[in-house]
Order: structure tokens, then C-alpha cells, then sequence
């Protein structure tokens, strides 16, 4: 490795040693505070909801200030809108943090195994987040965080990205779209070089720093045919969005070639 890269690497163990500490004082020690000091739960979870957008912001900073990364934000002004369901795609372990810490009040669809590991569970827990463990629970969870005026944040493909492969999502936001009848507000993420994808420990440093693009798009169409099953319109959609995700990719990655033969 490269000097640069063994610094960036330095900066790397720095960041996320830096995120479990916080996830640990949130979860060993505000959590317990917030139980005893906030009766109500829906107050609760929106003061731990603010503290963790808070702690994100932060915690881009020091990746950002220790030359780890850096980024672009377009279109932040539409995460500030309640009952939307944002829909991303997911190359990197980091994507979550950057919209938490952009979406106020933000809700969010979480792995269930997250909620059992010991440096996330405390703030998943606190501020009520939603786990996958059963669809039809969460569901249920989704339509009444949206009906709060939340904004839900979800990955439909349920896993990262693997580099180089088309997006295939999955029927989860298409479901939770169609059966709450929200806004779909899309958010394309483009990590150059790919870093933290699936698989890949956080000691694989890039040979240059990460740039991190999130542009935050116009919200999409949900209605469907009222006729068809609510699976069959759920397939559709889910096709729809995946096609979309992928032709906006293509089409942002070919902008400089369009440029530079115009």
C-alpha cells in the first residue's frame, strides 16, 4: 500500500472505532437516561432520532476531516419532507448514515441481526427503528411511521450492491408504497472507488480516497391499476423502480462522455 493509503487506512479504524464508541454510549447510557427522563414513546424516539442525526453528522465529518472521504449532497431540501418513503440503492456500508443524517426525523428499516449486535442495538432500539425479522409485522410498522409523518428510509435490495451488476430490488418499498399510498422519493448513491461493499472488510482500503454522490431525485408515481392484485400491481412497481435505479446510473455515468463529445 501507498503512504496515502495506509494514512486513509489509519483515518479509516479512527472513524468506525470512533462509531462503536457512540453506538455503545447511546445504547449504555442515553437510551437509560431517555427511559427514566421521557415517558411518551413517540417523544422518546424523536429526541434519540435527533441525537442520531446529530452523532451522523459528526461522525461524516471526522471521516471527511481525517481525508477518508468526501461528498456530494444534491436535493437535501427533499429529505426534509415528512410521510415520503425514501428509496436508495446500497453500494456501501455507510449509505444509511449519510440519509439518517440528512433526514429529519427519519425512520428506517433495519437487518433484524442489527438489533442484537451490541454496538447498534442500544441506538436501533432507543429510537425504534424498524427490523425485518417479520414482514408482515413490519408491514404494519411502516404504515403507522408514515401515517406519523416520518419519513421511512429503506433498501430495497436488501443487501448491498455487488459492483459492476445491475440493481434488482426486491418487493418490500413497492409493497409498503402501494399499501400506504405514499410518495416515492428516490435517492441514487454512486461510491467511487467502491468501498465497504458486501464482503468486504473495512481494511481493503482504495487506492484513492472515496467520493461519496448522493442525489436526491423527484418523487415517483405509485398509482397502479386498481384492478390488478395487489401482488401483480407490488411486481410491477418493483420492476419499474429497478429499471429506474439503473437507467438514472447509466445515464449520470455517461454525462462526462456526452460532455466531452459535445
Amino acid at each position: 500500500m501507498t503512504l496515502d493509503q495506509w494514512r486513509r487506512g489509519l483515518g479509516t479504524l479512527l472513524s468506525f472505532a470512533a462509531f462503536g464508541v457512540g453506538g455503545l454510549v447511546i445504547g449504555l447510557a442515553v437510551a437509560p437516561l431517555l427511559r427514566l427522563g421521557v415517558r411518551h414513546p413517540q417523544q422518546r424516539q424523536r429526541i434519540a432520532r435527533q441525537l442520531i442525526q446529530q452523532v451522523f453528522r459528526a461522525f461524516i465529518a471526522l471521516m471527511k476531516g481525517l481525508g477518508v472521504l468526501d461528498y456530494r449532497l444534491q436535493g437535501s431540501e427533499r429529505l426534509n419532507r415528512g410521510g415520503h418513503l425514501i428509496v436508495a440503492n446500497h453500494p456501501s456500508l455507510i449509505d444509511v448514515v449519510f440519509l439518517l443524517a440528512y433526514t429529519p426525523n427519519a425512520d428506517c428499516i433495519v437487518k433484524g441481526r442489527l438489533a442484537t449486535n451490541p454496538f447498534t442495538r442500544g441506538p436501533i432500539h432507543v429510537a425504534g427503528y424498524i427490523t425485518n425479522r417479520d414482514p408482515e409485522a413490519l408491514l404494519e410498522a411502516a404504515r403507522q411511521s408514515l401515517a406519523q409523518g416520518n419519513s421511512l428510509i429503506l433498501f430495497p435490495e436488501g443487501t448491498r450492491t455487488t459492483p459492476g451488476r445491475p440493481i434488482k430490488f426486491r418487493r418490500g418499498g413497492a409493497n409498503i408504497a402501494l399499501r400506504t399510498s405514499s410518495p416515492i422519493t428516490p435517492v441514487l448513491i454512486q461510491c467511487s472507488p467502491t468501498t465497504l461493499t458486501k464482503g468486504e472488510p473495512w481494511y481493503h482500503i482504495p487506492p484513492r480516497k472515496v467520493q461519496m454522490d448522493l442525489r436526491v431525485l423527484d418523487d415517483l408515481p405509485t398509482e397502479r391499476a386498481s384492478h390488478l392484485p395487489t401482488s401483480q400491481q407490488a411486481r410491477h412497481l418493483t420492476r419499474e423502480l429497478s429499471d429506474y435505479f439503473n437507467r438514472e446510473l447509466e445515464r449520470i455515468h455517461d454525462e462526462p462522455k456526452r460532455r466531452a463529445s459535445a
